[in-house]
Order: C-alpha cells, then sequence, then structure tokens
C-alpha cells in the first residue's frame, strides 16, 4: 500500500522502455499519465468537498443536509453538475466575449500547474523543484488575474466593484500569507517542499511557529474568499461579484476552482506546518499518503468550520486586519525565528 502508485509508474516506465520507445517519449508519457492522475484525484476530490460542506454545514446548523439523491444524498452534487451543464451560457452584450469565455477555463490552470510540484506521499511527487514553494506562491497567486479578468470582462459595475475588491485582498494577504511561510523556509534553509517535510521528522513546526501557522491559516481563508472574508462576491452588496454574469459550467467551473484552491492551501498547510506525509506517534503501518490526506481533510474541515461559525466582516475591517496586525505579527515571528535559530546554532557550535 505504501508505494502502490510509485510502483504503477515504475511499471508503466518498464513497459513502454521494453515497447523500445526513447527515454524522451518514456518521460513525457510517464509525466502526462501522472499529470492526468492529479487532474482525477483534484476533481474527485473538489466533487466530494461540494458534498462534505453541505453536510458539514448542515452539522452546524442543526439540519440534515443532502438525503434525497442517492444514499445519503451523496449524487446530489452529481445532479447539481448535470443541471449546469444543460444550463445555458448567456453572454452580456459590448463583452471581450474571447476574455469572457476564456477567464472559467483558465481558473483552474493555476492550481493544476501547483499540484504538479506538491508531494502527495513518500517518492510521490511529479516534478519536486528545488525552489518549490517559490512556485507554489507564484503560481497560486495566478488566480487574481483570471478573476479581475472574469469581473472586468463582464461589463458590469457589480462585477467590476467585485474584481477590484479581489486585487484589493488577495494581493494584501498575500503578504501574510507569504511572510508567514519565511520562518519555516529559515529553519529548513531550503525551498524544496520535500525537503521541508523531511526536516520535520523530530517536530513538527506547528509547534516551532504556532503563530506562523495561525497567520497562514487566517490569509489562507482570505485568499479563498471564503467567509469571513468572502467580501469578492458578498451577496448582500454586490451579487455574486465577478461572477454575477456566468451561468452554467462557466459560474461551475469558477465555483469549483474555490474548492481546488481550499484543497491547495490545506495541502500546504499539512506540508509546512503538519510534517506532510510523516506519521505520528510512530504508526508508520499506515501508508504515507493516507496520513497526508487525513491532515489536509483535517485542515479542510477547519476551514469549512470558520466559514459557517463567523458573520462575513466590512471590507475596511479586512483590509485593516491585515496591515496593522497580521503583516507585523509575520515581521516580528521572522524576527524571532531568526534570532531563535542563530542563538540555537551558537549554543549547539
Amino acid at each position: 500500500m505504501e508505494n502502490i502508485f510509485v510502483n504503477a509508474a515504475g511499471g508503466i516506465r518498464n513497459l513502454l522502455e521494453s515497447a523500445g520507445l526513447p527515454g524522451l517519449a518514456v518521460d513525457l508519457i510517464v509525466l502526462t499519465v501522472i499529470f492526468v492522475a492529479i487532474l482525477v484525484f483534484v476533481l474527485l476530490n473538489v466533487l466530494w468537498l461540494v458534498y462534505m460542506e453541505r453536510k458539514v454545514s448542515a452539522f452546524i446548523q442543526c439540519r440534515i443536509g443532502p438525503n434525497r439523491v442517492g444514499p445519503m444524498g451523496l449524487f446530489q452534487t452529481i445532479a447539481d453538475t448535470v443541471k449546469l451543464i444543460s444550463k445555458e451560457i448567456i453572454i452580456p452584450k459590448n463583452t471581450n466575449k474571447k476574455l469572457f469565455l476564456l477567464a472559467p477555463v483558465m481558473i483552474f490552470m493555476p492550481p493544476m500547474a501547483v499540484f504538479a510540484v506538491t508531494p502527495f506521499g513518500k517518492g510521490m511527487v511529479a516534478l519536486d523543484l528545488n525552489i518549490g514553494v517559490y512556485y507554489f506562491v507564484a503560481l497560486a497567486s495566478l488566480s487574481t488575474v483570471i478573476i479581475w479578468t472574469a469581473g472586468w470582462t463582464s461589463n458590469n459595475k457589480y462585477s467590476l466593484l467585485g474584481s477590484m475588491r479581489v486585487v484589493a485582498q488577495m494581493v494584501s494577504y498575500e503578504v501574510p500569507l507569504l511572510l508567514s511561510i519565511v520562518g519555516v523556509v529559515l529553519l529548513t534553509g531550503t525551498l524544496n517542499l520535500t525537503g521541508i517535510i523531511t526536516s520535520q521528522q523530530s517536530v513538527w513546526f506547528i509547534f516551532l511557529q504556532p503563530l506562523a501557522f495561525l497567520i497562514y491559516l487566517i490569509a489562507a481563508v482570505a485568499e479563498t474568499n471564503r467567509t469571513p472574508f468572502d467580501l469578492v462576491e458578498g451577496e448582500s452588496e454586490i451579487i455574486t461579484g465577478p461572477f454575477t454574469e456566468y451561468s452554467g459550467m462557466g459560474f461551475a467551473f469558477f465555483f469549483l476552482a474555490e474548492y481546488a484552491n481550499v484543497l491547495l492551501v490545506s495541502m500546504l498547510a499539512s506540508i509546512l506546518f503538519l510534517g506532510g506525509w510523516l506519521a505520528p506517534f510512530g504508526l508508520t503501518f499506515i501508508p504515507s499518503w493516507i496520513w497526508l490526506l487525513l491532515k489536509v481533510y483535517l485542515m479542510i474541515f477547519i476551514l469549512m468550520w470558520l466559514r459557517w461559525t463567523y458573520p462575513r466582516i466590512r471590507i475596511d475591517q479586512m483590509m485593516a486586519f491585515c496591515w496593522k496586525v497580521l503583516v507585523p505579527l509575520a515581521i516580528v515571528n521572522i524576527f524571532v525565528t531568526g534570532i531563535g535559530k542563530y542563538l540555537y546554532e551558537s549554543v549547539r557550535w
């Protein structure tokens, strides 16, 4: 079970090599198979997260949740998908039609590109980059441009206002998010995600960097546009913000991309602060990829718990909290981490 996916990839490689294909062709085919597997993994998890959120919100609000379509309502998400596929995509007048239609498709590209460098278990990473953290944050930030494009091309004042909120909110909260990661990088001395995981064999960084973890968690909620930071699509104020003019699968892509980003930030939190695939209490008989999934879904549950517990805050409160609270705390955390590492290395020397 531990090496089931690694062995499967090795088996495909051996089969292609035995067929006499050149090395470059073998590498390209194996990478393509891995990327398709990652795509299927993300899409299945996104569909499950839609159902999970409905059940979690129902539990918190003392409701039943989906229970009609399929056993325990499991097929409700599939029914909704079929409904959205059958709905007409309406294009407003005086819009840039190419960009308007391209934005929902492009919204999935940044998270899928980031998943390519994310380790899913021991030895289970498509591209093990030495600058994995840098690549992660650089690609993930592209979603801001795509959502802004969707709002700008809609030729709608509510969409434009929502897209401007995207720029203000996501660019602002990227600052404390990045600063919270710096403490982990200082401790490990590497930007490689696999190296960060192996550096936590003695102690997880959530115990060494509790403030950084808290800052990351808050900033991640804001970056995924979820309550209490869902000002981008504040329904009571600007309808659905940059997604107002989208219908059918155009709207569905943006809706599903939110859960893909939730999965993404939860996976990064598990890697940076919860030891990634490392097993707690010496329970190494459980495969590493299962441990990573358990930690990821723990983080996802926390994000859902926060969404259905706190009300939406005002945009001025959100921006002030970012620049006046989170950023200073993140800088203090970097300063304390640097001093602590220097003292620790001095004493050990």
